[in-house]
């Protein structure tokens, strides 16, 4: 039988399964096989052990599968190598760009190991999260990469049960669910405040977002500041406000006019975003506050505005490409079925000196 005659009966056995209801209604395997002229089970061969064929059957199998597009079942290949080649990764929010780094270098890096990755977003609040999860385990990936260390009693004993690996990311903590690659949200805001102290700061404010890592760093520095005597005299505590996570340009802006209404002799604000920084600035100057001779603005995130602006702003630096690229090596090791020396990994951070300061 000719090719072109041989692929338009293979496509009508296609056709007929389509329209006698079957689920197999898409090529199969078998079609690809009858397509190259060989047997099935040297089709899976070609298609999941190249070297295991011959160049001259490799090739008719990959000519077959061009012509039909035919996508190997990798349900079926999961099921018999107990492996399904995905990576489950969970963020807070895909809306913002402070996430966007890990999640590039975590694909780029198990991409190169032939892991695929499925994004899943929790938002702020655990309850979500704990659902995603469930339908995240019940479909058995080779791992799990999560946002953060605050999980409900209930997801952590199901990700303990799953056996899967896990990485939390984005945070710090002795006693992770599997491994961890982060840092500490309190020393940032310790670092800050001494930083904002050095540089001469004597009256410092806070805006932070309504999720726990961002909670933890504020605090961190309004106790660091008061310690250094940068709250108003008798005071347990520096002026701060709290916004909606995910933070906005917006947010700033008017956390910025209730701060000074509240403390207008401020001189300094820690942001606990560079999109809050940016907020914090245009309102400022919009105001005719000067940066940084009468207020100081330092952020969190270093995104790629950061340095163009008008002064270049002040930040924390999170390398989230060591993020991503650390938690995928975790997670391939641990899917290969070695062991990881030191599953907790503290990474950072840097301040990044620019003129808002």
């Amino acid at each position: 039988m000719e090719k072109e005659t041989l692929l338009d009966a293979v496509v009508a056995d296609v056709t007929a399964r389509r329209k006698g209801g079957r689920k197999t209604g898409g090529f199969t395997l078998r079609d690809v096989a009858k397509l190259a002229g060989v047997a099935p089970i040297t089709a899976s061969r070609a298609l999941n052990t190249p070297d295991a064929v011959s160049a001259k059957v490799l090739q008719k199998v990959q000519a077959a599968v061009q012509q039909t597009g035919y996508v190997p079942n990798l349900l079926a290949g999961a099921l018999a190598s107990q492996k399904s080649r995905l990576v489950a990764a969970v963020v807070p929010t895909l809306s913002g760009p402070m996430f966007l780094e890990t999640v590039e270098s975590l694909t780029d890096t198990l991409a190169t190991a032939g892991y695929q990755v499925m994004l899943g977003q929790s938002g702020y609040e655990n309850s979500r999260e704990d659902a995603l999860l469930d339908a995240i385990i019940g479909r058995r990936p080779d791992g799990i990469v999560l946002t953060g260390i605050n999980r409900s009693a209930q997801a952590r004993r199901r990700l303990l049960a799953s056996g899967i690996p896990v990485v939390e990311t984005w945070d710090l903590t002795p006693t992770p669910v599997d491994m961890l690659v982060g840092f500490s949200h309190e020393k940032i805001g310790i670092a800050v405040a001494q930083y904002l102290h050095a540089a001469g700061r004597r009256r410092v404010a806070a805006i932070g977002a309504s999720d726990d890592r961002s909670r933890r760093r504020v605090s961190a520095f309004s106790q660091e500041a008061v310690r250094l005597g940068m709250a108003p005299a008798g005071a347990s505590e520096i002026p701060s406000c709290e916004v909606a996570a995910p933070t906005t340009l917006g947010n700033g802006r008017s956390a910025l006019n209730g701060l000074l209404a509240r403390a207008p002799d401020i001189d300094a604000v820690f942001c606990s975003s560079d999109m809050l920084a940016l907020g914090v600035m245009i309102e400022a100057q919009a105001s005719g506050i000067s940066i940084p001779q009468q207020l100081a603005v330092i952020g969190l995130g270093d995104l790629g505005f950061s340095r163009d602006l008008q002064p270049p702003l002040t930040t924390v630096r999170i390398d989230g490409t060591v993020i991503g690229r650390t938690a995928a090596r975790f997670i391939i090791a641990r899917s290969e079925g070695k062991s990881v020396a030191e599953p907790v990994c503290d990474i950072g951070f840097t301040i990044i000196e620019r003129a808002s300061v």
